[in-house]
């Protein structure tokens, strides 16, 4: 598996003693916290307008299939992040986990995420803007998004 083929985006993790549980892997609630910190990293990285005070987005659904245990001495855990599709107010971001071993790639978890723009002072769901998705688009290399 070389998730460098299907994913532009990656950010490495630091896993911490807290994060482990009592059977000395990575927590199961711990995964979407990497996500999160994955789609922050993703998003300036993704959308060079992107600004964390003007624009926001809600997230309206997330999943994580955990495939094999993380623990504190995995090699390089590595969240890897991309978008999968635009709708007209939504878009999906997918996820994996990883660390390596021996040159190889180990997958830990596969997650999706639906965000919802949404205006804070009218308080309400909005179009995603034209520029986030030509942003995106041309960051990912993907035309047809």
């Amino acid at each position: 598996m070389n998730l460098a083929e299907s994913f532009i985006f990656n950010q490495e993790l630091q896993v911490r003693w807290m994060d482990l549980d009592p059977l000395a892997h990575v927590n199961n609630s711990i995964y979407i916290q990497y996500f999160e910190l994955g789609r922050g990293k993703y998003m300036s990285a993704a959308s060079p307008t992107w600004d964390w005070h003007k624009h926001m987005f809600l997230i309206a659904n997330i999943s994580c299939d955990y495939k094999r245990e993380l623990k504190l001495t995995d090699s390089k855990p590595t969240v890897w992040v991309r978008t999968s599709r635009f709708g007209g107010k939504s878009f999906d971001l997918e996820y994996a986990i990883a660390s390596e071993k021996n040159g190889e790639q180990i997958l830990h978890a596969i997650g999706k995420s639906t965000q919802v723009m949404f205006d804070l002072k009218e308080r309400k769901s909005i179009e995603i803007p034209a520029w986030l998705k030509t942003e995106i688009k041309a960051y990912e290399k993907h035309s047809d998004l």
